[in-house]
Parts: C-alpha cells; sequence; structure tokens
C-alpha cells in the first residue's frame, strides 16, 4: 500500500499578538485556518506559501523562517503533511478576490481562536501558534527545491 499525505503549506502572521486567519467552508462546515494550501507541481515550498496567502487573504506575504513541519493524521485516517512559514505581510490587494472556498479573513488573539476550538479546521491551527509563542524558529536555509537531471546529462 503506498501511503501519499497531502502536503500543504502554511502562513502564521503576527501583528500585535492578532493572527492573520481565514474563514472558509470546508464541505458543510464553516471553518478558521491559517491561509494555507497544496503546493502546485512544481512549486517550490516558498513559492506555494507565497501563492496561497495571496490567493486567500489579498496580503503579500514574505517568509523569514521556518516554523515546521507537522503531520496530522484526521479521524477518518486522510493524512496531511503541513509545513509552516513564520513571515510577514507587507501589500494588501483591497479590489482582490478571496478564492473559494475562503469566506473572509480575520485577526485574532490566541486566546479569541481557543474560544472557537470546534470550529478549528485542524489542531494543527492551535500547535502552529504555540509553537510560533514559544519562540520555535528553523533558518530558511533548511529547506531545498531540487530537481533532477535528464539521464545522461553533464553536470
Amino acid at each position: 500500500m503506498v501511503w501519499k499525505p497531502d502536503v500543504t503549506v502554511a502562513a502564521l502572521i503576527e501583528r500585535e499578538g492578532r493572527f492573520l486567519v481565514v474563514e472558509e467552508r470546508i464541505g458543510r462546515r464553516i471553518v478558521i485556518n491559517q491561509p494555507a494550501g497544496h503546493v502546485e507541481d512544481g512549486e517550490t515550498l516558498e513559492a506555494a506559501v507565497r501563492r496561497e496567502t495571496l490567493e486567500e487573504t489579498a496580503w503579500h506575504f514574505t517568509p523569514s523562517a521556518l516554523l515546521g513541519l507537522y503531520l496530522w493524521r484526521s479521524p477518518r485516517g486522510h493524512s496531511t503533511l503541513r509545513i509552516a512559514f513564520v513571515g510577514t505581510v507587507d501589500r494588501f490587494e483591497a479590489q482582490r478576490r478571496l478564492d473559494p472556498p475562503v469566506l473572509r479573513t480575520h485577526w485574532l488573539t490566541r486566546a479569541e481562536l481557543a474560544e472557537r476550538g470546534e470550529r478549528l479546521r485542524t489542531p494543527l491551527v492551535l500547535r502552529c501558534i504555540d509553537d510560533y509563542l514559544a519562540g520555535q524558529r528553523l533558518p530558511l536555509a533548511s529547506l531545498a527545491s531540487m530537481q533532477s537531471e535528464p539521464p545522461g546529462s553533464i553536470q
């Protein structure tokens, strides 16, 4: 049996004790999550998190550190490998439409998010915030994106 987790990226953005999150419709539920999404074929992890953040929040994201790697198995047995980044946003495109299924964005404190516990998309939402608040950071240089060279190519 081949195990294939979804590979996703997430952005952790904090301003004055508040974290940028998205409210999105997943199936029949409305949930809260960090800006996050799947890595597309041929895309670097950093490019994916920049793109997903822009698409879901209309903010331009600049990653400054790797927060961590998180493997989560849902109660239904689905697995997700989340690569979470810390960074800042610096430009907002007010006229940009947010990608479905995002309904709106919010800046919420950790306490406000904890109060919405049953509405969090996964336990990773608070885990990432807690790791961030604990000072966990890894250098972006910890990541590498490599492509295979065609057979017979000279390097």
